[in-house]
């Protein structure tokens, strides 16, 4: 089992100031989360990235016969990569097909009934195997005509850097073991309409899955923008609750919820990771589900109430995405090899890394958190004991309302569930607790949901 060595930065994985109150052990860099950063490699990334780009195309209604082209060679050699990762752990993936059927009446962009796989493998956790931490990208690719299935379609940069991404990670987090289980996959379907992510999402609500958090990596190896800036030292996280799933939550309206929620915590976590494991990396925050007019895998699972975000660069070129490969008046089109960076997609999958291994080396969010404090000096918290092995304690987080990163944090030890915060004004800020278990490993912040009565 994993034990890392002393207390991450997880604990102040939201800084907003030198001077944030803790109670406590002090936070330091965890060692061995590092050296699992360290273990990603740039040319097993290229590798994995060019074998994608040489199907020639992964389009979802592409031959699925040969085993050289086509979107089911691809899925077929990404289920045997799964499963030579496998091998070297001694068995420890369950490596599989998810399978759908897409109908044509479903959408425009399936002609006819379609068969959709997803290709997944789950490394199960040793103590809360029913909790998993998710990151995946998409198989598939396309061109400028989403229902060109033929021409040449290396999807180099999208999303076949976020499925290297997954298979690296595999190979690295394979290599120890964790308290919760980490799901592994590539998605098919995507650019037709999401279709795999959305099945994905239907079984993990239909098994009743703890999801403890989506990683949708779509884009992660290119630094050269088409407004001409050229930038490898940060990446976005785009997050965003649901308004639809707000409208008649008074409560998540009443404790800031429509300004944030589980994917915004989760966005948080990431970002800790980034500052705390990856050199020169800046994460931004983008509050929002995803780009404008556009979208991705993590869509369906925050659909569904999951906390999901995507991870991608900062900067894309749109010559080299959903384009025929051609040059016109001296710029190149098509998303090629070229075009990724794996340096800098080497940082993004260390960050997907850290994430992984902290949030499935750690325990569960606490539930049932409740807060009270109307017309008082004082702010009170408390919340349902979590059920973990060697639980440390909780740490209770507040911060300004207008803060999008906590502020300020205190310590209490196992066995408290209950804590009040003196000249805290309930009204001037947001306020969550996570649990902290003896290596340092922290969950997400829970938010409160009810009122102490």
């Amino acid at each position: 089992m994993l034990r890392l060595s002393s207390v991450l930065l997880v604990l102040s994985l939201v800084l907003g100031s030198p001077a944030m109150a803790q109670e406590g052990p002090p936070s330091e860099v965890d060692p061995a989360v590092q050296q699992m950063v360290h273990d990603v490699q740039a040319d097993r990334l290229e590798a994995d990235v060019r074998t994608l780009v040489n199907f020639h195309t992964r389009h979802t209604l592409s031959d699925t016969t040969s085993d050289e082209r086509g979107v089911g060679a691809a899925r077929r050699w990404l289920k045997a990569e799964f499963e030579r990762i496998s091998a070297d752990c001694g068995g420890c993936l369950e490596v599989h097909y998810q399978k759908t059927v897409v109908e044509a009446s479903e959408t425009e962009r399936i002609p006819s009934d379609t068969p959709v796989y997803n290709v997944m493998a789950i490394q199960r956790g040793t103590e809360h195997p029913e909790r998993y931490v998710l990151m995946g990208g998409h198989l598939d690719s396309r061109v400028s005509s989403v229902m060109d299935s033929t021409s040449r379609a290396p999807g180099a940069n999208d999303d076949a850097s976020g499925v290297a991404g997954a298979v690296e990670a595999a190979r690295v987090l394979s290599q120890h073991e964790f308290e919760s289980s980490i799901v592994y996959v590539g998605y098919t379907g995507e650019e037709q309409g999401l279709f795999g992510s959305t099945h994905a999402a239907e079984v993990a609500q239909e098994e009743g899955w703890h999801l403890a958090g989506v990683l949708n990596n779509d884009m992660i190896g290119n630094v050269e923008g088409i407004d001409g800036v050229v930038e490898n030292n940060t990446f976005r996280v785009f997050s965003q609750p649901r308004p639809e799933d707000l409208s008649e939550n008074w409560s998540a309206r009443f404790f800031g919820g429509e300004n944030d929620g589980p994917s915004r915590q989760l966005a948080r976590y990431v970002a800790g990771m980034a500052e705390t494991y990856v050199r020169n990396l800046e994460p931004m925050l983008i509050y929002r589900l995803d780009r404008f007019g556009r979208g991705g895998d993590q869509m369906p699972f925050a659909d569904r109430g999951f906390p999901a975000v995507r991870v991608m660069e900062t900067h894309e070129n749109y010559n080299r995405q959903h384009q025929d490969l051609r040059t016109e008046d001296g710029t190149e089109y098509g998303d090629v090899v070229e075009g990724v960076n794996f340096q800098y997609a080497k940082k993004l999958t260390g960050v997907n890394v850290a994430s992984l291994a902290s949030l499935a080396a750690g325990p569960p969010v606490p539930d049932s958190v409740r807060i009270g404090g109307a017309v008082s000096p004082n702010t009170t918290l408390d919340w349902e004991a979590v059920d973990h092995g060697d639980l440390a304690g909780y740490k209770v987080y507040w911060r300004r309302t207008a803060a999008p990163r906590w502020q300020h944090s205190t310590f209490v030890s196992a066995g408290t569930t209950e804590h009040t915060l003196e000249n805290v004004v309930i009204d001037n800020y947001l306020f969550g607790v996570a649990a902290v278990d003896e290596e340092g490993h922290e969950s997400p912040v829970a938010f409160p949901s009810a009122l102490i009565r």
